[in-house]
């Protein structure tokens, strides 16, 4: 009497080997240290004094509160400030200047909508 075994597939292997694939493209199409905020400090100009302190404008274009602050506005004080990593090591520029290859520095400074003729 011959007995026949049934070879059920190792879906804990297979899961495995999905879990993995995915993990490894989601690390290299996310880019988590990209997204993961660094620590800048910087010399900041107010732009306004409020109640909660001043409220100073970065050069990369953030506005920074800096809490216990007698400064006037216009002066220039210094703020530490958390930012997305990708906006400090040029990581955004370069997906966007990959996602269109064909924007050039004019056409990227054009606005509106319609047809030329």
């Amino acid at each position: 009497m011959q007995q026949t075994k049934n070879k059920n597939t190792p879906q804990l292997k297979f899961l495995a080997i999905v879990a993995a694939a995915t993990s490894v493209i989601l690390v290299f199409t996310i880019a988590p240290w990209n997204i993961l905020p660094a620590s800048v400090s910087e010399e900041v100009s107010v732009i306004a004094v409020t109640e909660y302190g001043c409220v100073g404008e970065s050069s990369l274009g953030r506005s920074v509160v800096v809490s216990n602050c007698d400064a006037n506005v216009g002066d220039m004080i210094s703020a530490k400030f958390y930012i997305p990593a990708g906006e400090t090591n040029g990581y955004l520029e370069e997906l966007e200047r990959r996602q269109n290859p064909m924007v050039d520095a004019l056409d990227s400074s054009v606005s509106g909508k319609g047809f030329s003729p």
